[in-house]
């Protein structure tokens, strides 16, 4: 009896088991259904950087790779097999591919139907343009080790030289300018002051790049991170605000020759062979030039009288900062609703609002919506669909729609996310030689 109850119960709980298994399993793939149906409504979606591309054929379905992947929500089992549901959360950690037992991913660019335009380089990460290097983000590699490690060789190059020697300033001109403080760039900055180098480090806005957009808390970086003069980063995961932390210090302990609030436009070749680097509010004159620039583009701009006001913003760092104000996101996409979700949820504002030309969220996620949805019910958020933005004046700004309407809200905040130029399309204008990769390794 006391065997048989043993094995009754046994056989039971295995049971009871491989049913709340089979049942969160089902879960977890109606989740994944959602997102990947989500996505696809968004439009023709392909992850700017490198991502995954699983074979069907080859593919097991043993979920390593949904559990290797850092981002979390990239890839999922669906019907038993791994799909890429996510193709905007994707940046290159390449952790699915390593994890896979059978080989069935491979990290390519694009798709493909859509492909990916890239600068070329060689392996020192040299374009055509002699003198005149590519690292990071801009490149198409993704994730701060591969920025820091790509531009910390493409300064070990410029310090080697190459056939002819190495190339250095002569007269007023730099021996290298570095444009972008991001993690390439104050890699590459770190590695030129180590070795004496005459050099200077632009960016439009501060030192750190894009992690200063990114919402607090984010996990941003995992694995080893090695910066020239500073040596190993303590930790393998590193959240945004501690990042953040490590480039205050490194600014503070090196005091990296920078320059910020100015946007480089173009670049111009001298008859000595020397570079001029044209930026909005001048130009400097360098032997070399890297552009860690990442990948964001410059922001488009509304073209509205007021838009150059101080109170007008492109990218919003911290909510906090707009604390008592009435601000304005113009926009509809998912950067615009994140920065009114953002903003709302601080609790902090005088008011939030969103302009949108549309009569929808169109490009927008579905949770995304819910949750605007959400606040606009509760009057935490105003939306005025159908409008765009017809002047911004000290204390308010006005608001025209389709049918010739036009008021005023008050406002002493503007947030516009409504896109911006590829930076393909600079590289392009650099006279930098591209290609597209459709769906290639």
């Amino acid at each position: 009896m006391t065997s048989s109850f043993a094995l009754g119960s046994v056989v039971l709980l295995s049971f009871v088991l491989f049913w709340w298994w089979g049942r969160s399993d089902k879960k977890k793939e109606q989740v994944a259904t959602r997102i990947a149906e989500d996505i696809k409504a968004m439009g023709d979606v392909v992850a700017t950087s490198l991502s995954p591309r699983i074979d069907p054929a080859i593919c097991i379905g043993s979920g390593a790779c949904v559990s290797a992947c850092p981002e979390k929500g990239v890839i999922a089992l669906v019907r038993g097999q791994a799909e890429l549901i996510n193709p905007l959360g994707c940046i290159g950690h390449g952790a699915c591919a390593n994890a896979c037992p059978v080989q069935a991913i491979q990290l390519v660019y694009g798709t493909k139907k859509r492909g990916v335009e890239l600068p070329v380089v060689d392996e020192h990460f040299e374009t055509n343009r002699r003198g005149v290097y590519i690292a990071g983000e801009l490149g198409g590699m993704g994730l701060i080790r591969n920025a820091v490690v790509q531009g910390r060789e493409a300064m070990e190059h410029i310090i080697a030289g190459g056939a002819d020697g190495p190339r250095r300033g002569t007269n007023d001109a730099f021996d290298v300018i570095v444009v972008g403080a991001g993690p390439a760039g104050i890699s590459a900055t770190l590695r030129a002051m180590q070795e004496g180098l005459r050099a200077l480090l632009i960016d439009r806005e501060g030192f750190g790049g894009t992690i200063l957009h990114y919402p607090r808390a984010k996990v941003v970086m995992t694995g080893v991170l090695e910066l020239p003069m500073f040596g190993k980063v303590p930790g393998r995961q590193l959240s945004k605000e501690q990042l953040v932390g490590l480039w205050q210090e490194v600014r503070t302990k090196y005091a990296p020759p920078l320059v910020t609030g100015e946007l480089v436009t173009r670049l111009e070749p001298r008859i000595d062979g020397m570079w001029g680097v044209v930026t909005d509010r001048g130009v400097r004159h360098a032997a070399n030039v890297i552009l860690a620039l990442g990948g964001r583009g410059s922001p488009q701009k509304l073209g509205v009288p007021g838009e150059e006001r101080s109170k007008v913003a492109y990218r919003l760092l911290e909510p906090e900062e707009f604390a008592g104000r009435h601000v304005l996101v113009v926009g509809g996409g998912n950067s615009a609703v994140e920065s009114a979700l953002a903003l709302a949820d601080s609790g902090r504002c005088a008011s939030v609002a969103i302009s949108y030309r549309r009569s929808e969220f169109a490009r927008c996620r579905a949770e995304n919506r819910r949750r605007i949805d959400g606040l606009v019910a509760q009057r935490r958020v105003r939306v005025y669909f159908g409008t765009e933005l017809g002047g911004i004046g000290e204390r308010d700004v006005a608001l025209r729609s389709g049918d010739g309407f036009t008021g005023t809200i008050a406002n002493d905040a503007v947030i516009v996310q409504i896109g911006g130029t590829a930076p393909a399309k600079l590289l392009g204008s650099l006279g930098i030689a591209l290609t597209t990769k459709y769906g290639e390794r």
